[in-house]
């Protein structure tokens, strides 16, 4: 191992990740003439989570990334970056469960018709139940959600895959989460919007997120998207170090600079000094690897902090026209596919030849865990059995595929997950000036690309006035700022969200301070 080669920047920015937030940091800065590195640790791509693989053609989505925000700012960042290639699409999804499926959002009468008589009128029953004797302060996600849909429909249509997901029981995830993700949808809100005639809302802020009807997208994936960006940060003049391992921060209260570590593939060490870091690395890394060290207890907040992690198998096969979904959600217990994606429904052009279609199975995994460490062979004959199953393809029609492994994908949410946050926090400010936490891993929230593109717009913001005008923990998940005591916002320790509020305390019964792109289903 080398010794380390140390450059140093006056007034610089080390940013640490080339995702959607460090690469959106990075431009906002290098347009006002800040000197930026940026430090991924990705050999091949930017875009972190959002970036598009690549196989033999074929373009793949990590997870899927619907390009719609209530955000103007980030709306015209997006056009900024790719004014020529974004598609509009059809927004379309369905779950699988019980050997049928079913549109999603809810189509009330379709649910009718295949639920049948007698279980809709359980479910009816169960949500009015809901309604007339809630959970109270309810704690965990089963609770929280059975309040909004009934505990019935909580089980048909949230439990099975919410665990699958998350690798735990419903009782053991923070109602927390569920407030994140869910705004102003509940059972009456998704049957009001499949009955009543949809207007055309010109204010996007209007719009629940989860019953979007079209969404812009990269002709090539969300990739294109960063991959623009990083060529765009470039040409002004920041640095992009690929393939670099950030493994230590160290600061010098003394002279108020930060060095920052990182080794390349050969374990080679190098350092930059500046005056500011931004880091959108995974809470746990990032505290384990500051100098001066953080205090036992924010070391153990830290270390207790978890995570899920996600692989994608990739089947190419011929295009029989089975299903033109984005994805499905499969909420049968007999398979462990969680999602299935359809690549070419989101874009034509993610698949070069016509012929063939592209899915995507989503499995979700601890990292270590016996998914995790099946070969890729072991995973692929699995998705192809699987698929089968749900009746989405036939064996013989599988011609090829690949595995994508993604560490990290979700912050979890559990009972301490927030106690533990507000503990970091709280010594990281202060203790360590200049150093700003954006993005969903980087602040363990469990947020959207566009959430993560804010909180570094205004981090952006904060370093070229010189001070803090914003607290980038009161973004919400539809990308907008809220003042503190904004009216209907609950705001926990270390500005988290706190447990919501009873539903007859809220201001309108259907409305819960929160967003999402899909409800309980992760992106």
């Amino acid at each position: 191992m080398s010794e380390p080669n140390v450059m140093q920047f006056n007034n610089s920015v080390a940013i640490i990740g080339a995702g959607p937030a460090g690469l959106t940091a990075a431009f906002l800065l290098s347009q006002n003439q800040v000197s930026v590195t940026v430090l991924e640790a990705d050999p091949t791509y930017v875009g972190g989570i959002a970036r598009t693989a690549k196989y033999k053609g074929y373009h793949f989505d990590i997870g899927g990334h619907r390009f719609f925000s209530k955000s103007k700012e980030v709306e015209d960042f997006w056009t900024d970056v790719l004014p020529n290639d974004m598609l509009d699409r059809p927004r379309s999804s369905r779950i699988f469960y019980n050997g049928k499926f079913f549109s999603y959002p809810l189509k009330a009468f379709e649910a009718l018709l295949k639920l049948g008589i007698f279980e809709s009128a359980r479910c009816m029953m169960s949500y009015l139940w809901a309604r007339l004797f809630p959970v109270k302060d309810p704690k965990n996600f089963e609770d929280w959600v059975s309040n909004q849909f009934g505990r019935r429909l909580f089980r048909i249509f949230f439990k099975t895959y919410t665990e699958k997901v998350w690798g735990m029981s419903c009782k053991e995830i923070s109602a927390d989460w569920a407030a994140q993700r869910i705004k102003g949808l509940s059972l009456k809100t998704a049957i009001l919007n499949a009955i009543l005639p949809k207007k055309q809302l010109r204010d996007k802020s209007k719009i629940i997120k989860t019953l979007i009807d079209t969404f812009r997208y990269p002709r090539r994936g969300p990739g294109m998207m960063w991959e623009a960006c990083a060529d765009k940060i470039k040409a002004m003049g920041a640095e992009l170090e690929m393939g670099m391992k950030v493994v230590g921060c160290q600061y010098d209260k003394v002279d108020k600079l930060w060095t920052v570590t990182y080794e390349d593939a050969e374990k080679n060490r190098h350092s930059i000094e500046s005056v500011h870091v931004i880091s959108s690395a995974p809470m746990r890394q990032l505290v384990n690897g500051i100098t001066p060290r953080l205090s036992d207890r924010a070391v153990r907040a830290a270390n207790a902090l978890k995570y899920r992690d996600f692989i994608t198998v990739v089947l190419i096969l011929k295009d029989r026209n089975v299903f033109d979904d984005n994805w499905i959600y499969v909420h049968d217990p007999s398979v462990k596919v969680g999602r299935v994606q359809n690549f070419k429904s989101w874009s034509p052009e993610m698949v070069p030849d016509p012929a063939m279609t592209c899915y995507g199975l989503e499995y979700f995994c601890f990292e270590g865990d016996g998914l995790w460490t099946s070969s890729d062979h072991e995973l692929i004959e699995r998705g192809k059995v699987e698929l089968a199953k749900i009746g989405l393809a036939q064996p013989a029609d599988i011609v090829d595929g690949c595995v994508v492994r993604q560490p990290k994908a979700y912050p979890v949410y559990d009972d301490d997950y927030a106690n533990n946050v507000a503990v970091i926090r709280e010594e990281l400010e202060s203790n360590y000036p200049n150093l700003h936490l954006v993005g969903r891993n980087g602040m363990h929230k469990y947020n959207n690309q566009d959430h993560a593109m804010m909180t570094a717009m205004l981090c952006a913001k904060n370093i070229l006035a010189g001070q803090q005008l914003f607290d980038l923990w009161r973004v919400n998940q539809d990308a907008e700022y809220h003042e503190g005591g904004s009216a209907g916002q609950q705001v926990g320790a270390g500005g988290l969200r706190m447990v919501p509020m009873k539903l007859n305390e809220s201001p309108a019964s259907t409305e819960i301070v929160a967003s999402t792109a899909d409800s309980s289903m992760p992106t």
